[in-house]
Parts: structure tokens; C-alpha cells; sequence
């Protein structure tokens, strides 16, 4: 997740009010020496491509669960050994605080080492945030039944070792911790409350096998990724629940002229065990299903698939892109009830910005249509 600022639909309702707030930085940077300079620094980069690069922003949000949300987002990129053959590394954060006395911090990570022959992928959230439940299953009501005020933790790290020329190996950790639970019901309708509605702490410890042939992974021109993780959570090294979670993503690349670039993925999760509600398999985001809440729709298992085309940048522009992209899946409890009646689809576009020409990196704004209400988002970086 590469944040500029996070619009989430049915919570969130700011992407005017951030677009508002990144005018009125340009509009004041007229009238100030400091933000002109650093104005110009952001859009105009003149370091040299193999220098790392460094930047930091202001944000500005709302919703009516959070009222006015402040925000700072940090992005740093860089190659290992400032040698530009290797792949580009990218660290970022973003934190936030509310009105209502909410808060989060985040940090997302893919780093490579020198050639490449460690890669750590990984993620730290914490987080203050009510959240929206609407059911479990892939029937569930088009409007949430509670709001589900709890702290969040979780920590992700993965350390794998190249075994062959684009292939890794390696260990992962999984870390995720939920308490002070309050859910709030906002529908008539009665529902039972769901496993680890009481909050939970759960440890898992797993293998993860990665094939790898990306260069910058915040604007793939071409290659393949793929990543099957198999974690075990259990009361042996202290989780509230005993269960397993497969996770497979593949994704594939290819150039068709000097511009564009045509994308696919296709990702699976499977569980098994006693899931706690907040671990089960999420549908929808701001990466893949485009336009559904994340957690939407949840169950043990979840199958679903994206394609995009992008305009990097457009004909007649050296730094607009654009982009389409459309996408499909479902959620399940077992094989047997999959069904494609069940499936979903979303659909929509975006426009494109290239924020650091020498590193190809822009800036995304999208809108996603679904069969209940759109979706907006503003990133940096692709959305896989």
C-alpha cells in the first residue's frame, strides 16, 4: 500500500476534501518560498535516478465515523548500493488522528538487497478505527449491521532468500492482536455475534515461496509475480485460535508498445480451523475489487481476479497516464458452496500523474462502480 491518502467507500467521503487540501498546497506555494521549493523539489526531481528519494506530505480527511481526519504520509525509495540494476526498495508510512479521538500508524515495506539475493517484504499497522461489519458469507445485506469500534496490531514480516534466479525461499511471521471490541449495532435485523468478537491475539509462523521478476514494484512495465504462503496459528506459541491460511497471488505483466502496459492477477485465500472474524478471508480495497469495502464480504475463503490497462503515460501527454480496469470474485465457506451466482463485479478508471519521472513512479486517482455504490481512491504507485 503506497498511501497519499486512503478513500475508502461507505466510510470514507474526503477524496474532494484531500483534493481540496493538495490545491490549496499548490495555491499557497506561491506565496511561500518553503513550500514553492519543496513544491517544485516534488514535482520537478533533479537528483540523479540512482539516489534515493525521500518524500513527506500532509492529508486531510473525512467521514462521519471519524469526523475530520490530519494525516502525514512518507514515501522513501531507493536502489541497494544506489546501483540502479538492482530493484527499487520502497518504504512508506502514513498516520493519522480524528476528531473523534481516533488515530492509526503504518508502515508498508519491499526492500531488496543487493542482486537481490534477500527480499523482505513486510507491514506494521496499528490503529484506533471503527470498523464496518456487515455479515459473514457472500449473501450478506448491502448495509452493515454493526460498526465495530476496536484497537488493531498487526505486524507481517517475511525474510526470503534467493534459492534460483527469481525464485525465493523463506520464513514468515504473521502477528495480529484485537481488543477493546465494542460492536454497535446499526441494523434492526438480529445477528449473533461472530468468533473472536471478544477480541483475540493470534501468532502465526508459516513458509513462504515467492518467483519474483519485477524491477520497480510501484509501476510494473513487465514481468510476473507469484506467492504461495502456507501460516500455521496456534495455542502452542500463544494464539487465542488454532488455524491455517493459504495464500496464493499471482500476477503477470506485459508491455504492449513503448507506453502501455496490460496487467492481471488472480488471488486466493483459503482457511481452515477456528477463524476469528477479522482474520477471515477480506473482500475488497483499495489493491484488488476496486470499489467494495474492505471486509465487504468475508468468509473462510476468497477467489478473485482483476485485469487492468494502463496508459503510462498518454499519447499526448509526457507526465498524464491513465488507466481501466475491471475486476471479479467471491467469497466462501467450502468448496463445495462455491458458486457463480455468488460472484461479484466491479469495474471502473483512473487518471495517472508521473510523480518522479526518473523512477517511473505516479500517482493514482481511481473510481471503482459496483452494483452498490462507487469507490475513490488516490495512491502512490500502482494498485499491484
Amino acid at each position: 500500500m503506497h498511501y497519499l491518502h486512503i478513500v475508502i467507500p461507505t466510510m470514507k467521503t474526503g477524496l474532494l476534501t484531500t483534493l481540496f487540501y493538495l490545491l490549496l498546497i499548490t495555491t499557497q506555494a506561491q506565496n511561500s518560498n518553503f513550500i514553492n521549493r519543496y513544491w517544485n523539489k516534488l514535482i520537478n526531481d533533479t537528483t540523479h535516478v540512482s539516489k534515493p528519494k525521500f518524500l513527506a506530505y500532509p492529508t486531510l480527511g473525512y467521514s462521519p465515523e471519524t469526523n475530520l481526519e490530519f494525516g502525514l504520509s512518507s514515501l522513501y525509495v531507493y536502489y541497494a548500493k544506489e546501483d540502479t540494476t538492482n530493484r527499487l526498495s520502497e518504504v512508506n508510512g502514513f498516520s493519522f488522528v480524528t476528531l473523534e479521538n481516533q488515530y492509526g500508524l503504518f508502515f508498508d515495506h519491499n526492500i531488496y538487497t543487493d542482486k537481490s539475493k534477500w527480499i523482505f517484504p513486510g507491514r506494521f499497522r496499528f490503529q484506533s478505527f471503527p470498523l464496518l461489519y456487515y455479515g459473514i458469507g457472500p449473501n450478506s445485506p448491502a448495509k452493515h449491521i454493526a460498526l465495530v469500534e476496536t484497537q488493531q496490531l498487526q505486524i507481517k514480516e517475511r525474510a526470503l532468500r534467493q534459492v534460483l534466479p527469481n525464485l525465493f525461499f523463506g520464513l514468515e511471521v504473521d502477528f495480529q492482536k484485537l481488543r477493546n471490541v465494542n460492536f454497535i449495532q446499526t441494523s434492526e435485523t438480529f445477528f449473533q455475534k461472530p468468533r473472536g468478537s471478544e477480541g483475540s491475539t493470534n501468532l502465526a509462523f508459516g513458509l513462504g515461496l515467492v518467483y519474483d521478476k519485477r524491477h520497480n514494484v510501484l509501476n510494473v512495465r513487465e514481468g510476473i509475480f507469484s506467492e504461495l504462503a502456507v501460516l500455521r496459528y496456534a495455542n502452542t506459541w500463544g494464539s487465542d485460535y488454532n488455524f491455517n491460511s493459504i495464500i496464493t497471488d499471482s500476477r503477470f505483466y506485459k508491455r504492449v508498445n513503448k507506453r502501455d502496459v496490460f496487467a492481471a492477477q488472480v488471488l486466493g485465500q483459503f482457511n481452515s480451523g477456528d477463524i476469528p472474524f477479522n482474520q477471515l478471508a477480506l473482500f475488497g480495497g483499495e489493491n484488488i475489487n476496486r470499489g467494495y469495502y474492505y471486509g465487504r464480504f468475508r468468509d473462510n475463503n476468497q477467489l478473485t481476479a482483476q485485469v487492468e490497462y494502463r496508459f503510462l503515460p498518454l499519447p499526448f501527454a509526457k507526465r498524464w497516464g491513465a488507466a481501466v480496469f475491471g475486476s471479479t470474485g467471491t467469497v466462501f465457506d467450502k468448496f463445495k458452496n462455491l458458486s457463480p451466482d455468488d460472484v461479484v463485479w466491479s469495474g471502473g478508471g483512473g487518471i495517472r500523474f508521473l510523480l518522479f519521472p526518473k523512477k517511473d513512479i505516479f500517482t493514482r486517482i481511481d473510481v471503482a462502480f459496483t452494483k452498490e455504490k462507487p469507490g475513490f481512491y488516490l495512491f502512490i504507485g500502482e494498485a499491484f
